[in-house]
């Protein structure tokens, strides 16, 4: 049945090509663009893509190229108190955030749901690489999309659950080659632009990151020392901002072996590093844990985590079930296990939920 769909529209070839399946099936879509970042020259690692100029611009080519409105909306005050100030926090505190899944979260599927009923839309269209599906219950879920390199359902573990049954994946079923082809195939403006970078507000190139923080908070950079597996000092940082858990490179040190960073102490500003072994982790407590509509968790249930976007996966039992706080443990170590990330977990490829990692336990005592 032929439905009034809003398309979210990044000018990328993701976006293009669902907006043009919507088209085919005969739906009334209309084109949304938010506005979340500028780019003027603000000096090293400000650059990067979220809906800069030139991709508003390629959005809007496409959608008068398959003839439906297409409408931008400036919410750059939102994303920078949402999501880039509570970034560069996260770092100075000795986090590693995942600022997508936080957009998601509190900016892109909120202010989409609040346009849909302002434009009379009854669904919601993205160009992610995910799947929605229906429980036994009728209940919508939200499950990995058939390309497990580019599957995106990890950043929509958080969707409000009033929106869960109104969105729709036309990618879900395709992996990017496909989707790529056929935007060339079609001649969508933007179908041979490269692929966008995984945090879209901070430049690629090497020190990016770090430069970007300093950029915005130089005065709140702490430099301090790096220990190793036995307490000794082995040399400094220059904030925490610069380093992640699992750095290896970069840490300006020299132990005759390989070391990673394995832990970072926010109050004393110290980095401590260690074996590769050490990084393996055993247990991680959660919170702000969001699940899915319908989902409940007990003690001991089985399932699947990824602790990062990259990760495939691994096997987890649920050992603590508390309000919006959860324990895994973990049968079989899990490398890198940092907290301020996102653990989602999984059943099968359905999405139950998932939280912030407040804590993990290496499963190495002592370097042992």
């Amino acid at each position: 049945m032929a439905e009034r769909v809003i398309v979210a529209m990044s000018g990328g070839v993701d976006s293009g090509v669902a907006a043009a399946r919507l088209v085919d099936a005969g739906h009334e879509v209309v084109g949304v663009t938010l506005h979340l970042w500028d780019y003027p020259d603000e000096g090293p690692g400000s650059h990067g893509r979220c809906c800069a100029p030139e991709d508003q611009y390629d959005a809007r080519r496409t959608a008068d190229a398959l003839g439906f409105a297409h409408y931008t909306f400036d919410r750059r005050d939102l994303f920078r108190e949402s999501i880039v100030e509570p970034f560069v926090d996260a770092y100075l505190a000795g986090e590693t955030p995942s600022p997508c899944t936080a957009c998601n979260r509190t900016v892109k599927l909120r202010e989409l749901l609040a346009i849909a009923r302002r434009l009379n839309a009854t669904k919601i269209a993205t160009g992610h690489y995910a799947k929605s599906g229906v429980d036994s219950e009728g209940r919508a879920f939200i499950a990995e999309g058939k390309d497990k390199q580019k599957d995106q359902s990890y950043f929509l573990y958080a969707t409000p659950h009033e929106l869960v049954n109104k969105l729709v994946f036309p990618l879900g079923d395709s992996v990017k080659a496909e989707v790529r082809a056929e935007a060339v195939t079609r001649d969508l403006p933007g179908a041979t632009k490269g692929e966008s970078q995984e945090l879209c507000f901070v430049g690629s190139r090497p020190g990016a990151y770090a430069e970007f923080i300093e950029l915005r908070a130089k005065d709140r950079i702490r430099p301090g020392n790096i220990l190793d597996e036995n307490g000794e000092v082995v040399g400094q940082h220059q904030g925490l901002h610069t380093v992640t858990v699992g750095k290896r490179k970069g840490l300006g040190i020299s132990l005759g072996k390989p070391v990673f960073v394995t832990s970072i102490d926010p109050i004393s500003a110290t980095v401590h590093v260690g074996s590769q072994e050490a990084l393996g982790c055993s247990r991680a407590s959660l919170d702000d844990v969001v699940l899915g509509p319908g989902v409940a968790l007990s003690v001991g249930q089985e399932v699947r985590v990824r602790v990062r976007y990259r990760h495939q996966g691994a096997a987890a039992i649920v050992s603590k079930v508390d309000g919006n706080r959860m324990g895994l443990s973990f049968p079989e170590p899990v490398r890198a296990v940092a907290k301020g990330q996102v653990a989602v977990l999984y059943e099968g490829e359905r999405v139950l939920g998932g939280g912030r990692i407040a804590r993990s336990e290496s499963a190495v005592i002592n370097g042992g």
